[in-house]
C-alpha cells in the first residue's frame, strides 16, 4: 500500500524437450473443467481468428508439401534404378530430363514447405505474443480493480506465478497447439493414404505399430499427470517463500532465521525436484518408446518391401517412398502425445488466469457520482460495523463526527481498529453495516478514484520506489514542477539532507531503499503528502521513525499542513496528541471514550490508564 494516495491519473512449429517449469513440456497440471476453459481460451483467441485462420492455411500447404515429396522422389530414384539397369543391359540409359524435372519439383516442393512453414510460424509468433501482451495488460488492470480482502488471503507468489509463468506458457504454446495439432492430423491421414496408394499389404503392416503407440502415449500421459500436477503446486510454493524471503530479509538475518528458512525451502525444493524429476522421466521415456516402436514396424516394412521388390510387384523408388512415409507417421504421433501434454498444460495455466480474471471485483461505483471538488473535509460514521471475517467483527458500532479542519487522533491497544477505521474511510474495504460520511454524502456516492484524491496518507511504514528523490516526492502530484516539489521537501525539513546526498534530488534510491536511513525515507514521505495538498490528512504514526530533532521539525511541518484541513492521526504514543481537537478512543472495535486530552485525563478512565502506562513505562 502506498503511503500517500494511490488514485492518481496514472518449419511448422515445434515443440522444445525442455520446457518452463522444469517439464519436458512445461509444468503440467490437468484442468479442473477442461471443456470449459478450452471455450474460454476459444473466445479469448475470437479476435486473431483472421490470423490463426491464414496461418491454418500456410500449415496445411505445409504439411500437404511435405507429404507430397517422398513420392517424388520416390520416382526420382526409380527413374535413376531403371535407367541405370537398361544402361547395364545395354538397352539405353537414365532419363537425365525426366530425372531433371522430378528433382526440380522436388525441390520447389521443399522451399514451398519452407516458405509456408515461415510464415506460419512467424504468423503464430506474433498471435503468441500479442495473446501474452493482451493477458498482462487485462491481469494488471484487474489487480487494480481487485477489492484488498483478496490479497489478503491469496499468497503474491502464487499471483506473481500466474501472471508470468501461466500467462507466458499460453501464449508461447496456444497458438503452436492448433497448428501443430493440424499439421499432425493431416501428416498422418496423407501419409496413410500415399501408403495405401502404393502399397496396401505394406501399409496393414506399417498400421500395426498405431494401436501399440497409442497404447504407450496413454499410459504415459496418465502416470505423469499426477507428478505434474505436484510440480505445478510446489514450484509456486517455492516462488512464494522466495518473494516472502526477499522481502524480510532483514527479518530473516535480524533474527538468524536463515537455518528455518533455508530448512523450509529446502522442504518444498526436494519435492518440487522430485515431482519434476519423475515427470520429466515419465514424459522423456516416450519418445525412445515410439523410437523402437517405430524402429520395429521400419523393419517389418523393409523386408516385405523387398520381397515385394524381388517378386516385381513394387518399384525400388516406392521402397524408398513407403519407407519415409511408415517413418512419417510415427512423426505426428510423437507430436499428438507432445500436443497432448502441451494442450494440458496450457489449459491448466489459462484457468488459473481466468479464474483470477473472474475473481470477484471492487463494487462498481455508481453511475451517477458525487464530485469531491468542493469537499470541505466534514467527516461522519453511522453506525458502522466491519469484519475481514464473516465470524471474527473488527468494528461493532462505531459512530463519530467530525467537524471540517478538526484534528481528530484515534487511539487505543494493539487490535482496536485504529487503521481499519482509515481504510474504511478510504473505501479500501466496504463496510457491513452503517454509514460512512464525507460532507453529508455517503462515501459510496464517490467514485473511488475522486474519493481517495481528497485524501493523502503517511504510513508507519515508508514505501518509496526505485528511482530518483525528485520523482519519488512527486509522485504525490504527477504534474508538479521541480519547484514545487523542492518546496514541499522545505516544509518537510527533507531539502537539507537531500542536498547532502550524491547527486542531491537527481540521486537514485534503489529498488530495496536501504541506500538513505529510514527517518530519511520517512521525510520523503511526508514530502510527498505536502506536495499532493490534500483535503484530508491521515496520519498513522508518522514520525515513529525519526528522532527526536526531526519528529520536532516534522511535528512543526505537519501542524502547518493540518492548518485549516480535516485530520486524522493514528497514534501510539500519546504524547504526541496532546492539542488534538478531538481523540477517539478505541477498544475491541468500538470507541470506549471521546473528547480532548485534558477531559479524558480528568475521567480517569480507560484513556486515563493508557497514558499513564506509557509515561510510566
Amino acid at each position: 500500500m502506498s503511503n500517500i494516495r494511490q488514485s492518481q491519473s496514472q518449419r511448422g512449429p515445434s515443440f522444445r524437450r525442455g520446457g518452463r517449469g522444469g517439464g519436458p513440456l512445461g509444468p503440467v497440471e490437468k484442468a479442473k473443467d477442461f471443456r470449459g476453459t478450452l471455450k474460454q481460451l476459444v473466445n479469448y483467441l475470437a479476435p486473431f481468428r483472421l490470423q490463426i485462420g491464414v496461418s491454418l492455411v500456410f500449415a496445411v500447404a505445409g504439411a500437404v508439401a511435405g507429404i507430397i515429396a517422398p513420392a517424388v522422389l520416390g520416382n526420382a530414384v526409380t527413374v535413376a534404378f531403371d535407367g541405370s539397369v537398361l544402361r547395364m543391359a545395354g538397352d539405353g540409359g537414365i532419363d537425365f530430363d525426366a530425372l531433371t524435372a522430378i528433382l526440380t519439383l522436388l525441390g520447389a516442393l521443399y522451399v514451398a514447405g519452407f516458405i509456408f512453414s515461415g510464415l506460419q510460424g512467424i504468423i503464430i509468433a506474433g498471435v503468441s505474443q500479442k495473446v501474452s501482451y493482451n493477458l498482462r495488460n487485462r491481469f494488471y488492470d484487474k489487480i487494480n480493480r481487485m477489492p484488498l480482502k483478496y490479497f489478503d488471503n491469496a499468497p503474491h507468489g502464487d499471483v506473481l506465478s500466474r501472471m508470468t509463468n501461466d500467462i507466458d506458457l499460453m501464449g508461447d504454446s496456444l497458438g503452436q497447439s492448433m497448428t501443430a495439432l493440424i499439421t499432425a492430423v493431416i501428416t498422418l491421414v496423407g501419409a496413410i493414404v500415399m501408403m495405401l496408394t502404393i502399397s496396401v499389404p505394406m501399409t496393414g503392416v506399417a498400421l500395426l505399430i498405431l494401436p501399440l503407440s497409442l497404447v504407450l502415449v496413454g499410459i504415459v500421459v496418465k502416470y505423469s499427470q499426477k507428478f505434474f500436477k505436484a510440480q505445478q503446486k510446489y514450484l509456486g510454493a517455492v516462488n512464494g517463500q522466495i518473494e516472502e524471503v526477499f522481502s524480510g530479509h532483514l527479518i530473516v538475518k535480524a533474527f538468524n532465521a536463515e537455518k528455518k528458512v533455508m530448512q523450509n525451502f529446502h522442504k518444498d525444493n526436494d519435492v518440487l525436484y522430485n515431482s519434476a524429476w519423475k515427470a520429466q522421466f515419465m514424459s522423456a521415456l516416450l519418445f525412445p518408446l515410439m523410437f523402437f516402436v517405430g524402429n520395429v514396424g521400419y523393419i517389418a516394412v523393409a523386408v516385405l518391401g523387398a520381397y515385394l521388390a524381388i517378386q516385381g510387384a513394387l518399384a525400388v523408388g516406392a521402397i524408398l517412398a513407403f519407407v519415409q512415409y511408415s517413418r512419417r507417421i510415427s512423426d505426428p504421433i510423437n507430436m499428438l502425445a507432445q500436443i497432448s501434454n502441451v494442450l494440458q498444460s496450457t489449459v491448466a495455466a489459462a484457468e488459473r488466469v481466468f479464474e483470477f480474471l473472474g475473481e470477484e471485483e471492487e463494487t462498481p461505483d455508481t453511475k451517477i457520482t458525487t464530485s469531491t471538488e468542493d469537499i470541505t473535509g466534514e467527516v461522519g460514521f453511522e453506525n458502522v460495523r466491519f469484519s475481514y471475517t464473516t465470524d471474527t467483527p473488527v468494528i461493532n458500532n462505531f459512530s463519530a463526527d467530525i467537524r471540517k479542519g478538526q484534528r481528530t487522533a484515534i487511539v487505543g491497544p494493539t487490535g482496536a481498529g485504529k487503521t481499519t477505521i482509515v481504510k474504511l474511510l478510504m473505501r479500501y474495504y466496504d463496510i457491513d453495516e452503517g454509514h460512512i460520511l464525507l460532507d453529508g454524502h455517503n462515501t459510496k456516492d464517490f467514485a473511488r478514484d475522486d474519493l481517495r484524491s481528497a485524501f493523502a496518507m503517511v504510513l508507519q511504514e515508508a514505501w518509496l520506489f526505485n528511482g530518483t528523490v525528485m520523482e519519488n516526492i512527486r509522485y504525490g502530484r504527477l504534474d508538479a514542477t521541480d519547484e514545487e516539489v523542492m518546496e514541499a521537501a522545505k516544509a518537510a525539513h527533507a531539502h537539507h539532507f537531500i542536498m547532502t546526498l550524491p547527486g542531491g534530488y537527481d540521486m537514485v534510491i534503489n529498488e530495496e531503499a536501504n541506500n538513505i536511513s529510514q527517518g530519511q525515507k520517512q521525510l520523503l514521505t511526508i514530502a510527498r503528502a505536502i506536495l499532493s495538498d490534500p483535503k484530508i490528512l491521515i496520519l498513522d504514526e508518522a514520525t515513529s521513525s525519526v528522532d527526536t530533532r526531526t519528529e520536532q521539525l516534522i511535528q512543526k511541518a505537519m501542524d502547518g499542513l493540518m492548518q485549516g484541513r480535516t485530520s486524522f492521526i493514528i497514534a501510539h504514543r500519546l504524547s504526541t496528541i496532546r492539542h488534538a481537537d478531538l481523540i477517539l478512543v478505541m477498544n475491541g472495535g468500538d470507541i470506549a471514550e471521546q473528547g480532548t486530552h485534558e477531559e479524558l485525563l480528568a475521567r480517569k478512565g480507560f484513556y486515563s490508564e493508557l497514558y499513564h502506562a506509557q509515561f510510566e513505562a
